[in-house]
């Protein structure tokens, strides 16, 4: 599966069968967990085989159920964005392994969560990750020119396929709070008012350098 599959076939789960995450797909997932880690500063760690913490209290409120499989991502205030940017490429690199996953900013048990938290960061949030009872199911969208502006000229064709990989980018309580102008070569990534609506724009910044593919172009 290449990335631009990923990001077409994962949708958000809370359901899960109760399946244990094979060793070797353990032992991938972790090489790009590490990586991240290494790249970003930010600490994602994989709980395994941990029930709690999506067992009762705001996980069922989120109808999470059979949930044991997670991972925290700690880090400061400040690193919301790199949280979405590298979390997504975990994210995608697990449905890539056969996983599914969920985006959780609220609805999980925080006092049973298994994370150690150095002084002077957060928890910024969690990702839940198994094998889905389904496979989850595709969420509205706002259109590519709600979601964008071009500054000069018309919509370039490389642009537009970026957009709608944007599109696809999981978002909290599916609200797309962001906006990307295109001027000339330069793409300024815009976050609106919105809940967690930092780590949503990284999500969505990683989704259109995915869409963008090989096509030059600049973060402003």
């Amino acid at each position: 599966m290449t990335l631009n599959e990923a990001v077409i076939s994962r949708h958000s789960v809370r359901k899960y069968i109760n399946k244990a995450i094979e060793p070797e797909i353990v032992k991938e997932l972790q090489k790009t967990i590490d990586d991240c880690n290494e790249k970003s500063g930010l600490l994602f760690h994989l709980q395994l085989n941990e029930p709690e913490a999506f067992g009762s209290g705001m996980a069922t409120y989120g109808k999470f159920e059979g949930c044991s499989n997670y991972i925290t991502v700690v880090g400061k205030k400040e690193d919301e964005e790199k949280c979405g940017y590298y979390g997504e490429q975990i994210v995608l690199r697990a449905q890539q392994l056969g996983l599914n996953t969920c985006w959780v900013a609220l609805t999980y048990n925080k006092s049973k969560i298994v994370c150690e938290i150095p002084k002077g960061e957060k928890l910024l949030i969690v990702i839940a990750l198994g094998y889905g009872q389904t496979q989850g199911h595709p969420r509205p969208t706002k259109s590519v020119e709600e979601l964008s502006k071009i500054k000069n000229g018309d919509m370039p064709e490389w642009f537009r396929k970026a957009m709608e990989s944007v599109q696809l980018a999981p978002t909290a309580i599916n609200q797309q709070k962001f906006v990307f102008v295109l001027d000339g070569d330069l793409v300024e990534a815009k976050t609106l008012l919105g809940f967690y609506a930092r780590i949503d724009l990284g999500i969505a910044k990683y989704h259109f350098e995915i869409g963008a593919g090989d096509t030059f172009f600049r973060w402003k």
